[in-house]
């Protein structure tokens, strides 16, 4: 049976998810309940985003854009400056009579009841209707409407039609929507299709070609945001929005149909729409940032659809937020992808961290049935990675011991000689360590006569390795060395501390032997002249004393002349 999240978010039901999300804060986001009366498709969500945009309205004059456009579109990276419609061209705020930037009706002045004077109101001096341009590219557009949705590119004519820029085609699309909509019903103007007349302007499939295609960026929103907060623009708030901007969403049921067939998923999908997907990221050690991978993302269906990510428990995506958007696609399939990780947060302590990040169709029509745009049930993805205490190598089991030392004392010429001593690595966190990375160091001193049996090991949490050292007895003389065997992490894991050096201390003396003292305790007496006595009468070797295999009276004279001569 498969395995899947307890928590399913209908989007047509559940506006913020039972799950409890935890959104991230977002500096431009409209007042919480600001859209709440907003519940209808098609004709009568149009009607009740009339109301939503023209209740509290403060509307201001033509002449007051000389100065609020200083706020609303200034250049973000370079103060006193504002940035241009079509070439986003970042010029000086200063107002100077239209002569470094004037201001540009998107719906032409031609193409609207009245004239625009410095106190002309309502949709000639909307602010979300206006922007800044550059006086000759204002002066080349004229009262062109927009076109064509295949267009691509820089701004500039298209025979009887003019294209914004690739840069700017959806906030012109979305200025248009915004006056088609708070001002349509009190002006008469209106959004059409093809080349419009009168008080008209389009082209409108154009217009929502580009909302997906170019969907609201920065800039944009937070020029939407300034134009209407207090707060931020004190003068010339506006107190309304442009609700295009905030939920862009509401385009396809406003403007196209009802039957959206938009539907989304990170694996195979049950019949509504709903998919799941585990994702296990590679363990990191604490205080790192996670590593984020890119999960695909399918969307079925000819139409065009934005969606939301959110994310709760640990997990984090840079993908957060509701103005993701999958254009239209009449080859009706088309991917994506969501970035997932966990949050850098999580990552300060060690264990497991493990969160959702979801992803909500938000277009709200009901049209094309179960498993489509607003019946279409939330995605989930499921990640988890662990995180891990650093390793610590140690010479002890029960404390952080850096250092060691051993004397070999003295050995004889020829005689093999090892000390054998383990590396612990030491677990802080239960469960939760990560593996130790143990490779030699550097040597210093007699670093020939010490050798020392490592190439690069992994010791796992709680664990330890056994290692030997080797004293060369090939010559006879006094040695000390130094010997650093370095300890870190596992360096393929992100967060891998920098290595420390365990630090083995060596000394050692090889001498020359003393032939006659068969017993080996560095005594010459009877007791190795019965020895001498007893392995030659019994052939054994350890009497053959000159070394040739033969135990002969060359092998009495040698042990008579080292005994007399005694141990050196």
């Amino acid at each position: 049976m498969r395995q899947q999240p307890a928590c399913r978010s209908f989007a047509a039901i559940a506006v913020v998810s039972v799950c409890g999300l935890a959104l991230a804060a977002d500096p431009w986001a409209p007042p919480p309940t600001y859209y709440d009366s907003a519940v209808g498709t098609g004709g009568a969500l149009q009607t009740q985003l009339y109301d939503v945009m023209r209740t509290g309205h403060i509307q201001r004059a033509y002449g007051d854009f000389r100065q609020s456009a200083a706020l609303h579109d200034a250049d973000p990276d370079i103060p006193g400056r504002v940035l241009l419609a079509y070439n986003r061209a970042s010029v000086n705020a200063g107002w100077d009579s239209g002569a470094t930037w004037n201001r540009e009706h998107v719906w032409p002045q031609s193409r609207q009841p009245g004239s625009a004077s410095n106190s002309s109101t309502g949709n000639l001096g909307d602010p979300h209707a206006l922007l800044p341009c550059n006086p000759g590219i204002n002066s080349s557009r004229g009262n062109k409407p927009f076109g064509w949705s295949s267009t691509t590119g820089n701004h500039g004519s298209q025979g009887t039609h003019y294209f914004p820029g690739d840069t700017d085609k959806g906030d012109i699309a979305r200025s248009l929507m915004y006056s088609d909509t708070r001002w349509g019903p009190e002006l008469g103007i209106a959004l059409v299709n093809g080349t419009p007349s009168g008080n008209q302007m389009g082209d409108l499939a154009s217009l929502v070609a580009w909302h997906y295609l170019d969907p609201p960026d920065d800039f944009e929103r937070r020029r939407n945001h300034v134009i209407a907060s207090n707060a931020e623009n004190p003068i010339y708030f506006t107190n309304n929005r442009n609700a295009f901007v905030d939920r862009p969403e509401y385009v396809w049921s406003v403007y196209m149909d009802q039957n959206n067939d938009t539907q989304l998923s990170v694996a195979v999908p049950d019949a509504d729409g709903f998919s799941w997907l585990p994702v296990a990221l590679d363990p990191v050690f604490v205080g790192s940032t996670p590593p984020s991978v890119a999960v695909t993302l399918d969307k079925t269906g000819a139409d065009g659809t934005f969606y939301e990510v959110s994310v709760n428990g640990d997990a984090a995506s840079a993908s957060e937020g509701r103005h993701n958007v999958f254009p239209i696609n009449l080859a009706a399939f088309e991917s994506g992808s969501v970035d997932v990780s966990i949050d850098p947060a999580a990552a300060a302590t060690p264990g497991a961290k493990t969160g959702d990040v979801y992803i909500d169709n938000l277009d709200v029509t009901t049209g094309h049935g179960i498993g489509s745009a607003a019946l279409d049930f939330d995605d989930i993805i499921s990640v988890a990675v662990d995180v891990l205490d650093h390793a610590e190598g140690s010479f002890e089991s029960g404390a952080d011991t850096n250092t060691l030392g051993h004397d070999f004392g003295t050995v004889d010429v020829g005689l093999p000689t090892t000390f054998s001593f383990p590396v612990h690595n030491l677990e802080a966190a239960p469960g939760f360590t990560g593996s130790l990375w143990i490779v030699p160091g550097a040597v210093t001193g007699d670093a020939a006569a010490f050798s020392l049996e490592l190439v690069g090991e992994l010791v796992a949490a709680g664990g330890f390795v056994e290692l030997t050292v080797t004293l060369d007895t090939s010559a006879a003389g006094s040695y000390a060395a130094t010997v650093e065997i370095l300890a870190g992490d596992d360096p393929t894991l992100a967060g891998a501390a920098a290595d420390e050096a365990l630090v083995l201390t060596l000394t050692g003396t090889v001498g020359v032997a003393c032939l006659a003292d068969l017993d080996g305790n560095g005594i010459l007496n009877v007791d190795d002249v019965d020895a001498f006595i007893a392995a030659f009468v019994g052939a054994d070797l350890a009497a053959d004393l000159d070394g040739n295999g033969i135990l002969n009276v060359d092998d009495v004279d040698a042990f008579v002349s080292a005994f007399v001569g005694g141990c050196p």
